[in-house]
């Protein structure tokens, strides 16, 4: 056995990934990031190599396994319900809940967070409150670091016990809502072209991180509404009928480039041609 080095496989079910994933490491300890409100399934196997095994790596028959379930503690099915978190224009975010119908009334609900650059859990800066209870929380400034999983612990108390909590952990980039264009422009150009143009919404995100959905609505008995991805901000259409006025909106929202996945803008105020002519004053 002395001329043989041991090593370990480590295999651990990734929630995040859905899949199983596997690290081999001469070390003990090993650590990563679980899904809290799901089950931990982590499995442990010896690997030998060396002259004892001719030199080929031999993986132990056995495994030692450890099965972990969610914690159960805590007033059954009082845990927050659709938890979102929305980081507007990369100014702001804020993280909002729905309490269960079971939850007692008199109960107060506390939000934590922690990441990699804090020592110790922190509570939430500000709450947000709705008909009198905690329903949020919010985030102002650069107060929570990109491309870092934050981890949130959503807990509380009531008279008859403690709350069951909820844990979840997210990147703030990936859930990035983008201001709404505001500045459309749409002229009649060279052949009786419809051009139109827009700008950037104001805000700290890169004119290169944004991919842009215009919707364009035809005003006539037949009309129809199509979803166009340009790839810059301005588009070009020929010539239409007089008969008809056609209208367009823009929308906004981080490709994947610069993140997993984000939510889209509201919808820009629309613009159409022609434009409708007041109606006339009332004498």
């Amino acid at each position: 056995m002395v001329e043989c080095s041991i090593r370990y496989q480590l295999e651990y079910y990734n929630t995040y990934k859905k899949s199983w994933s596997a690290i081999r490491t001469t070390l003990r300890t090993f650590s990563t990031q679980f899904d809290l409100m799901k089950d931990i399934r982590v499995r442990v196997y010896t690997l030998l190599s060396g002259p004892c095994t001719n030199n080929t790596v031999v993986q132990s028959t056995n495994y030692t396994e450890l099965i972990q379930n969610p914690p159960r503690t805590g007033v059954k099915d009082t845990e927050v319900q659709d938890f979102l978190c929305v980081f507007y224009n990369m100014e702001y975010m804020e993280c909002k809940w729905r309490r269960s119908p079971k939850t007692p009334a008199g109960s107060q609900h506390n939000l934590y967070f922690w990441h990699k650059e804090l020592e110790q859990a922190v509570e939430c800066p500000k709450y947000l409150i709705s008909a009198g209870v905690r329903s949020g929380c919010s985030f102002r400034g650069k107060s929570l670091p990109d491309f870092t999983d934050i981890n949130f612990c959503i807990n509380g108390s009531a008279p008859e016990g403690p709350l069951r909590p909820t844990f979840i952990s997210l990147q703030i980039q990936n859930h990035v809502k983008c201001a709404t264009t505001e500045k459309l422009d749409l002229q009649i150009g060279q052949d009786m072209q419809l051009e139109l143009n827009w700008e950037h919404p104001d805000g700290r995100i890169p004119g290169h991180c944004l991919e842009w959905e215009v919707e364009h609505t035809k005003e006539n008995p037949n009309g129809k509404t199509a979803l166009i991805h340009p790839k810059q901000t301005s588009l070009t259409f020929p010539a239409f009928n007089d008969d008809e006025r056609n209208c367009f909106r823009v929308r906004s929202k981080l490709h994947k480039y610069c993140a997993d996945r984000s939510f889209w803008s509201d919808w820009s105020p629309p613009t159409c041609y022609p434009v409708k002519a007041a109606p006339p004053e009332s004498q």
